[in-house]
């Protein structure tokens, strides 16, 4: 029988990897779990029978991390995250413990296929974009680098939405990620917290009349009720947990209005507590999904805040420890509510008083800004917060007390900055600002690239770092390697194998072995040979999904992300009409063959993103069929953009679209998974491209447009973009082209608004870079029809990419925030 050593820590864990075994094993639980003979088995029997039999041996090892944690009273991290797009595990687990091959034998030998199965495992729907797939490479790496951790978040039973275009529009369909069950998570009933709401606020005094307390009595209540699921790190080191909460009702039913007849109100309550995990950001353009989306967030922070002080009490038994013995981190500015949670816990619950439990908030939580943008870093309104979570209302006041005696015992601050500083924004309708209160609970913020750290310094968190000047700090973003490269692209993963050896698996920075290669002409054809095996891979699932057929020998531009006006899609449409338009007016030149992807989901409510979505399909419905363009161009928009179909589409990409208004994107983690496998990036020096710049050398990348600062300059000072359109003829007659409606012949006027934003306003920079972008396009195109020179620098961009990996992050974040 073949064995693994599997890390633990100082011991391995053996673990079997007889294919024989193995597949006697899965026919078994196919019978015992699933009732199964083979000769009926459906794909899904086979792909449950499988992770079972993996899961089994994971258990082992996931109880004695957790074992090594509670003996060694290690620090514990907790991240908090409303998102968590942790994508299909099945590649992953068995990757990560060294049973992928084996696992393979072992299915074929019962005739079953082991990538057809893995096909059908559901993409979790637990999140939308980088915010989410952030969180599902940190907790890899975490458990990675044997650091016992917790990640918290919502059992999203139908997620955001299940993307599908219908003649042109987005449709939003509800996932349905849970209908074949889900063989990796554990229900943990023994593991439910009740979560309040509303109610009144009972000031409980002593015989005196002296105030001593609070008791807050909720008028609704729900039940949180913890599904965890294992964390495989690399080569077994540790498993960590995702615990994911589920709301349920107190009572399921209301038999008393069941019996007289009222049906549907007997289960108000149940339907009322199944909202809470649901959906992923509902739709907030209504009072009624403002206050949803508030119900989540402290929903999800209470239930854990909970769950970790009675770990932390059942092994400690105080709390005043809690600093040194836990790091809560705050993923983004959702769970900003539990820091008033952890205060309310520490005094009405444990009885501390304010001082010292705004020393152990302050010492426990750190919190991670990832946007610049107004919207996402929330206000909810003051009268939602008082009817919602009264205690918590009045513990935000006290707080803004305690750091506004702070502010005033500080000199040079204005009354202007004062108010900035306030936890309540003063306007039309009073509101909390949750940024705020995120950052001043917290003893460390930091944010998500250099240049990000440095906007957040001197824009939305200004003041407060004048007040609190040791607590920003910048941690770049990363990826991890395992699942962007060693798993989604093998071809690239066995060539460096060959070529440097194994070393790079465990320290991605050893890929800068083969940036010597890239002058190896032997090595580039290779390399070049990968390359096309991946896109011969996208161009099939086009085809099959969309009945387009591509030439893997074109230069494959891609663009997939969360459809934002920020991120510029809307550019890069108005670049491909008029290219459109060049091909068919100048056939004498020699173009570059090109398919241009397209693919993200908007949100909802998002009417403009909505629109970017239609505009792209109606012009790749016009490009596509028109005969003049031979073939050299195409536009294709990928429908349901999730982890699964990035797997497809990172390792086949020839140039990377990160094209966003300078000083917008926090930083991108695309950008790093299309570098390291080999795509050259067309970006601006915008969030990470920065410090990507910086590794892969401004030789290899294509860098256009304004900077931050010319863009804020423009803003501030104002800039005339109808001027600028009129003296840019490519540009003109792409804008007059979509507003005369030539790609929109049913409904002439249908752009009209959204192209009219560029003229009377273009606040992201779509006209004032176009011509930089055009132009650099070009240089693309040079390049590409030089095969020597294109490969060289993909190469180059693949070898130096190492310091972009989650693992490095994952480190700063311990040695510098977590101190674990």
């Amino acid at each position: 029988m073949n064995e693994t050593h599997v890390s633990n820590g100082d011991s391995p864990i053996n673990i079997s990897i007889d294919p024989q075994e193995l597949a006697d094993e899965i026919s078994r639980k196919l019978k015992s779990h699933l009732g199964k003979d083979a000769s009926v088995a459906t794909g899904y029997d086979w792909l449950s029978s499988a992770v079972f039999v993996v899961r089994d041996r994971i258990v082992d090892h996931w109880i004695d991390s957790t074992k090594r944690s509670y003996q060694a009273k290690t620090k514990r991290v907790y991240y908090l995250s409303l998102e968590f797009l942790i994508g299909r595990l099945m590649r992953d687990s068995f990757s990560n413990l060294g049973l992928l091959e084996s696992m393979r034998e072992a299915l074929n030998r019962l005739d079953v296929d082991l990538d057809v199965i893995a096909e059908l495992e559901p993409d979790a729907a637990l999140g939308n974009g980088g915010l989410g797939r952030l969180a599902a490479c940190f907790m890899e790496s975490i458990a990675s680098l044997d650091i016992a951790a917790h990640g918290y978040g919502i059992r999203y039973k139908n997620g955001m939405f299940r993307q599908e275009i219908s003649d042109g529009w987005q449709a939003e369909l509800p996932e349905t990620w849970l209908k074949h069950g889900y063989p990796w998570e554990f229900e943990r009933r023994e593991r439910a917290f009740e979560i309040g709401f509303g109610g009144t606020v009972e000031s409980l005094t002593s015989p005196s009349g002296r105030l001593h307390g609070h008791l807050w009595k909720p008028l609704e209540r729900v039940v949180a009720v913890a599904y965890d699921t294992p964390v495989v790190g690399w080569r077994g080191r540790r498993v960590n947990t995702l615990r994911l909460w589920s709301a349920q009702p107190i009572d399921p039913i209301l038999l008393e209005a069941f019996n007289a007849g009222d049906y549907i109100g007997a289960l108000a309550e149940s339907n009322k507590a199944d909202t809470l995990s649901r959906v992923l950001y509902p739709a907030d353009s209504h009072e009624e999904g403002q206050e949803l989306r508030l119900r989540q967030e402290y929903f999800f922070s209470a239930a854990s805040l909970q769950d970790i002080l009675q770990r932390h009490m059942s092994q400690h038994g105080e709390l005043q420890s809690l600093p040194e013995k836990a790091a809560i981190h705050l993923n983004d500015t959702h769970p900003a509510i539990a820091v008033a949670e952890l205060m309310r816990l520490l005094m009405d619950v444990h009885g501390i008083d304010f001082r010292e439990a705004w020393r152990i908030c302050n010492g426990t939580f750190a919190y991670t800004n990832h946007t610049l943008l107004p919207e996402a870093l929330e206000t909810w309104p003051i009268h939602l917060l008082e009817r919602l979570l009264p205690r918590h209302m009045q513990i935000i006041y006290a707080i803004n007390a305690e750091v506004l005696r702070v502010v005033r015992a500080h000199e040079g601050f204005t009354n202007e900055q004062i108010s900035r500083i306030s936890l309540i924004h003063e306007g039309t309708v009073r509101s909390v600002r949750m940024g705020n209160l995120a950052f001043v609970g917290s003893h460390s913020i930091n944010g998500v690239s250099a240049l990000h750290t440095a906007l957040m310094k001197d824009t939305v968190f200004c003041d407060l770092h004048h007040l609190y000047p040791e607590r920003i700090n910048n941690k770049t973003n990363g990826i991890t390697p395992r699942r962007w490269m060693f798993q989604c692209n093998q071809g690239l993963t066995n060539l460096a194998r060959e070529t440097i050896g194994d070393g790079f698996l465990d320290d991605l920075t050893l890929l800068k072995s083969l940036d010597g290669m890239a002058g190896d002409a032997a090595f580039r054809e290779k390399f070049a040979v990968v390359k096309r095996t991946n896109k011969e891979r996208l161009a099939h699932y086009v085809e099959d999904r969309l009945g387009i057929r591509l030439d893997p020998s074109a230069l494959f531009d891609i663009q997939i992300k969360r459809i934002h006006e920020y991120k510029r899609q809307l550019l890069n449409i108005l670049e491909a009409v008029a290219l459109y338009d060049q091909i068919r007016s100048h056939s004498e030149r020699e173009w570059v063959p090109r398919v241009k992807f397209f693919g993200g989901k908007a949100a909802p409510s998002y009417h403009n993103a909505k629109y970017i979505i239609k505009l792209a399909n109606d012009v790749a419905k016009v490009i596509n069929r028109d005969p003049a363009v031979r073939g050299l161009l195409k536009v294709v928009f990928v429908p349901n953009y999730n982890v699964s179909l990035a797997e497809i589409m990172m390792p086949a990409a020839d140039l990377s679209e990160q094209i966003s208004t300078a000083g917008m994107e926090a930083s991108g983690t695309g950008n790093m998974k299309f570098a390291l496998n080999g795509a050259l990036t067309i970006g601006t020096l915008d969030g990470a491209n920065i410090e990507i710049r910086e590794n892969v050398g401004d030789d290899n990348m294509f860098i256009f447009g304004l900077r931050s600062d010319e863009v804020a300059d423009r803003r501030n000072n104002g800039y005339d973009p109808r001027a600028l359109i009129e003296s840019s003829p490519e540009l003109l007659q792409a804008l007059t082209a979509i507003t005369r409606g030539v790609f929109s012949p049913d409904d002439p006027g249908r752009y009209r608004d959204l192209i009219g934003e560029i003229y009377d306003n273009d606040w992201f920079m779509v006209a004032a870079d176009f011509n930089s972008y055009a132009e650099t396009q070009r240089r693309v195109d040079e390049v590409w029809s030089k095969p020597e020179q294109w490969f060289t620098m993909a190469i180059h961009n693949t070898a130096r990419m190492g310091w972009f990996s989650s693992d490095r992050t994952i480190r700063e974040y311990a040695s510098d925030i977590w101190k674990v």
